[in-house]
């Protein structure tokens, strides 16, 4: 299973949002699919407590539960930070340094890719073309871009979130 930077807080509300989304879906063909996009709605993420839960409300093996949520790339098993950090990996992006940008954010923030870190301050992804190659290489920082990017570049970014 993935590592998990930030331990699971949910809560009863959530708990009860998520049994009645079970509820309402359980009895309909294909209910797994659309009960997973309500509870990542709910959580913002679908760790395996969640994942439990869906299992036994639908009586399914949570193998099965965990096995959708792996295959498709629209569930995060991994919490997402307040500050969301994605670096285009896409051609253009890549072949201009992007890969050492990523490499950088991983040592600076000790964290891999799809990860989080502890303090639920940041979480990184690595995407492909966020439609600025001109720019390359480029982040977002939620909704904050940055191109031609170096690896120098990184340290004083962040530092502009780390005090916010």
């Amino acid at each position: 299973m993935a590592k998990t930077c930030v331990p699971f807080q949910g809560t009863k509300e959530q708990e009860e949002a998520l049994l009645k989304v079970i509820e309402n879906h359980k009895e309909q063909k294909g209910a797994l699919m659309p009960i997973l996009q309500e509870a990542q709605g709910i959580y913002g993420y679908l760790p395996i407590e969640v994942q439990k839960i869906i299992a036994l409300g639908l009586d399914l093996p949570l193998e099965e539960v965990y096995g959708v949520v792996t295959f498709y790339s629209q569930f995060s098993l991994n919490p997402k930070g307040q500050y969301k950090i994605s670096v285009c990996l896409g051609t253009a992006c890549y072949v201009k340094g992007a890969g050492d940008i990523y490499d950088k954010l991983m040592q600076k923030l000790n964290i891999k890719g799809g990860e989080c870190t502890p303090d639920g301050k940041f979480s990184l992804e690595a995407c492909r073309c966020i439609g600025a190659c001109g720019l390359a290489p480029v982040m977002t920082i939620n909704e904050d871009v940055y191109g031609r990017l170096v690896s120098d570049d990184i340290e004083t970014i962040l530092a502009k979130y780390a005090d916010k």
